[in-house]
């Protein structure tokens, strides 16, 4: 009996999931990829929301507090609605730093205010936060990700190895034909309504040349409006790149005053019914844009 107890714990043990809650569908994703069936995910917002604010559901507190560990995005994208979420989750596990991971400290931000005021608008301290959107880092915030799971369960490392590598080949893949696909556009100029597609812009070689909101969080007014008007029909941008979450009516009246398409874009997993996943999530961008 004590046999067979004995090989029970060390079954329970060995085959026993790690729980990891993540603030993005995007993380999701990754963390599916590399986990596999190792691991559990409790994602807390949705795909379709705005990432900077994320309603304190109940049902999120109870996500956080059964999880073993975080990843975040990071970059204070989710300094408005995690902390409170944390606090009344009272997750011992995950006041400790080695169980949270952090992506925007994995890679390079662009954006970095010179200085913090609200003339600037909702600016991050530490730069862009939307970093994912470069699909050039996926593959570091995956590395990333394996890393922490490694450390995590040590007893599925290899497992978490072998799929990163899985991933990174696929990865690779894709982005030779997504850079193909985009080689067109350039040097095209772009509109955008927020600043949230700069890495996917930086990436590929196009010029945002003016966003709808004046500032970073601030509704447009009529006198930006028709000044931004005016500067698309000098400037012949490309399109206006216009996130999910934001409301479309000055984007609409833009475009029906200079003729430049309107492309409503997914920034997230979900975000829209075709961005299922992290491949699909850039194929879905590249798609609207051609």
């Amino acid at each position: 009996m004590k046999f067979l107890l004995f090989l029970t714990l060390i079954f329970t043990f060995s085959y026993a999931k790690i729980t990891v809650a993540v603030s993005y569908p995007y993380i999701a994703s990754l963390v599916d990829s590399i986990g596999g069936d190792n691991v559990d995910i409790n994602t807390l917002a949705q795909g379709n929301w705005d990432p900077h604010f994320v309603s304190p559901k109940p049902s999120l507190i109870v996500k956080l507090r059964n999880a073993d560990a975080l990843i975040i995005n990071g970059g204070d994208l989710e300094i408005g609605w995690l902390p409170p979420l944390l606090e009344k989750a009272s997750n011992s596990r995950l006041n400790q730093s080695a169980n949270v991971l952090d992506l925007s400290r994995k890679v390079a931000l662009i954006d970095v205010p010179k200085s913090m005021g609200r003339e600037n608008g909702d600016v991050h301290a530490d730069g862009n936060p939307h970093f994912h959107l470069d699909p050039h880092n996926i593959p570091l915030l995956a590395e990333a990700v394996s890393v922490f799971l490694s450390q995590k369960d040590p007893l599925n490392a290899s497992q978490y190895r072998k799929n990163l590598t899985v991933f990174k080949q696929q990865w690779t893949i894709h982005l030779k034909h997504w850079d193909s696909q985009m080689a067109p556009l350039r040097g095209k100029n772009i509109v955008q309504y927020h600043p949230v597609f700069n890495y996917f812009i930086r990436a590929y070689g196009m010029k945002s040349i003016g966003t709808i909101e004046p500032l970073a969080g601030i509704p447009p007014s009529s006198s930006h409006t028709m000044q931004l008007i005016a500067l698309m029909n000098e400037k012949k941008p490309f399109c206006i790149m216009h996130d999910v979450y934001h409301p479309t009516k000055t984007g609409e009246f833009i475009s029906d005053k200079t003729g430049i398409k309107l492309a409503i874009l997914p920034h997230d997993v979900g975000a829209t019914s075709s961005a299922t996943e992290l491949y699909t999530l850039f194929a879905s961008i590249i798609q609207a844009l051609r």
